[in-house]
């Protein structure tokens, strides 16, 4: 299975919505909160090419974007080959 890493901030509903449909596939995501900045927050920056909402998601290295952008491959058809690796 893909390495998948998502960063989030609290109480956000996009980042809940993105991790539900993870859940859904029985994905395992490495989870980064960046509520309170920080290097990762400054990490995902970079990783993100200036991306700065969250969630901002990453399948084995590749920026896969938000929610919307996850929701779009799913309904698309594309996320399950994304997620096999």
């Amino acid at each position: 299975m893909a390495k998948v890493e998502i960063y989030t901030k609290a109480f956000c509903p996009y980042c809940s919505r993105a991790k539900a449909l993870l859940g859904q596939k029985g994905v395992t995501f490495e989870e980064y909160d960046i509520s309170m900045g920080g290097p990762k927050r400054t990490e995902m920056l970079s990783r993100a090419n200036g991306g700065s909402t969250v969630p901002q998601i990453f399948i084995d290295d590749h920026h896969v974007g938000g929610s919307d952008d996850l929701a779009a491959l799913e309904r698309a058809g594309k996320l399950d080959a994304l997620l096999a690796g």
